[in-house]
């Protein structure tokens, strides 16, 4: 299912925002003209990605609160101390908005 999120001018560049979809909670983050998607719970501990670190130039954000980092592309953990991935969901701006698919990327993903 997909889902209209907010415009893309309502997340600065190399920002991430926190929403909640369907029961979850996904962070959003921008890069320039892009947008990605994950979950928001770092799974080396719960703690929320959206108060994280953005890199542009790795398409990572890192945790901030252990400095575990993740693939924006593909939820897979690029650092300790995260071993698992996180979440991906497919994300796009559509005339100016955020949409959102609710179904996880990486799912069935080797």
């Amino acid at each position: 299912m997909r889902h209209r999120l907010f415009p893309l001018c309502e997340i600065e560049d190399g920002s991430v925002r926190k929403t909640e979809i369907g029961g979850r909670s996904v962070a959003v983050v921008r890069i320039g003209e892009s947008v990605y998607a994950l979950g928001d719970t770092c799974s080396h501990q719960e703690v929320s990605l959206s108060e994280g670190f953005v890199d542009a130039d790795d398409l990572t954000i890192e945790c901030g609160r252990h400095g575990a980092s993740f693939d924006l592309l593909s939820g897979v953990p690029t650092c300790l101390p995260a071993v698992k991935p996180v979440p991906v969901y497919e994300a796009s701006v559509v005339d100016g908005d955020i949409w959102l698919s609710t179904s996880d990327r990486s799912e069935g993903a080797s």
